[in-house]
């Protein structure tokens, strides 16, 4: 079947966050290019079944502990990255973020370091914050316009004992880049050579610009997966985050009784919704062409929005894309007041972006673009904020 990414689909009035929830001081036609979820109608296979899910009629409370309910998980990931899951080692969670809270809960105690690497996706300060711990930023190197990891302040910050580990986002959040095999390989036996653990934020590993690849780290790294905790979900690849179904991957063994104690014991979250288990199932066995087609639009509003700001805002610089849909772009040269640039953008722009300076410190004066969306809506908010820009600072 040939998906059509170029409808534009009227979203007001469902509830949406991304839609519905509008900033009070925006300006009355709000182009929505912030929040991480996608403009494009789900795959057809995922609306049939759950299509026929509704014809049953009843609702009632489902097991995920079924080997059925898994088993889709573990073939998409042996097929689509030869990496075996065991059945035993997949938890369910609402979601990435919780499961990152939870994990949190198990593994740290208050006064504890974790690490990050800003400028990262926010909820990670927020959530290491919330648990009473210290965020430790190992801020990622931005020099000649890219993104790398600094591995000699990252093991400074490793041998520390009261940092306990390391919440790694792969591929990253907001700044695009889909780490190679060495650098895995080398935060890795860092944290192997302090006893670290990392949690491995993988929520969009299937959405990689092409001639890159995403390597799972557990797959890369399996003598060290008692203490790698992979987290992984088809909502962001399958446009499917109301669905709130999540696969944690925790092949340590005590963790995942401490998973069980805290997340049904303490939490009662055990089961997810029957339309989650659906759509999932037709999405894992039967998403794959969508997401074919998904990536090959994103990989072309990509090289849209490269050569619409090389044209029309020329000092502003884009990185580049290597995975997520989500565009990381740095327009100091034009604003350099991330407050002013937040106002400019809402206010005149008429543009709602997640504004870089929320993932931290080295977020200032940037702004993430959520391009999975048809691309006249891409334009037209490329054309608002180049306008006002260009006008502000007067070039």
């Amino acid at each position: 079947m040939k998906y059509n990414f170029d409808e534009v689909i009227d979203r007001t009035g469902t509830y949406s966050i991304k839609y519905d929830v509008v900033p009070p001081n925006a300006a009355k036609d709000l182009l929505p290019m912030w929040i991480a979820d996608m403009d494009f109608p789900c795959a057809q296979p995922i609306i049939d079944a759950l299509h026929n899910r509704i014809d049953h009629r009843i609702f009632g409370y489902s097991n995920y502990f079924f080997p059925q309910v898994k088993q889709p998980v573990i073939d998409w990931f042996q097929r689509r990255f030869g990496w075996t899951i065991d059945f035993e080692e997949i938890m369910y969670s609402p979601g990435v973020v919780p499961a990152i809270s939870f994990l949190l809960h198990i593994l740290t105690q208050p006064g504890d370091g974790v690490i990050v690497q800003q400028p990262v996706y926010y909820p990670f300060a927020n959530m290491v914050a919330a648990r009473g711990c210290t965020v430790v930023n190992n801020a990622l190197k931005y020099e000649d316009g890219a993104y790398t990891m600094d591995y000699a302040d990252l093991e400074v910050k490793m041998a520390d004992p009261a940092n306990k580990g390391m919440i790694l986002c792969s591929p990253h959040n907001p700044v695009g880049r889909v780490w190679t095999e060495e650098e895995l390989k080398q935060v890795v036996a860092i944290a192997q050579k302090y006893d670290k653990w990392i949690i491995s934020d993988e929520i969009h590993c299937d959405l990689i610009r092409g001639g890159y690849t995403h390597t799972p780290l557990l797959k890369l790294c399996p003598e060290y997966k008692h203490r790698i905790i992979a987290c992984t979900a088809p909502s962001k690849t399958f446009n499917m985050a109301g669905m709130q179904m999540s696969n944690i991957i925790i092949p340590n063994e005590e963790y995942r009784q401490k998973w069980y104690a805290y997340t049904m014991g303490e939490l009662s979250i055990s089961s997810p919704s029957p339309f989650g288990i659906v759509a999932m199932h037709a999405a894992y066995n039967e998403g794959e062409d969508w997401l074919n087609q998904v990536n090959a639009y994103l990989d072309e509003n990509v090289a849209f929005m490269k050569q619409y700001l090389a044209e029309h805002l020329p000092e502003a610089h884009m990185v580049e894309s290597q995975g997520t849909y989500l565009v990381w772009v740095d327009v100091n040269a034009y604003c350099s007041d991330a407050k002013e640039l937040e106002r400019l953008m809402l206010e005149e722009a008429g543009v709602y972006f997640d504004e870089g300076y929320i993932f931290g410190p080295g977020g200032s004066g940037f702004e993430r673009f959520n391009i999975a969306c048809p691309r006249s809506i891409l334009a037209k908010s490329l054309e608002r904020m180049s306008a006002v820009l260009k006008k502000y600072a007067g070039k």
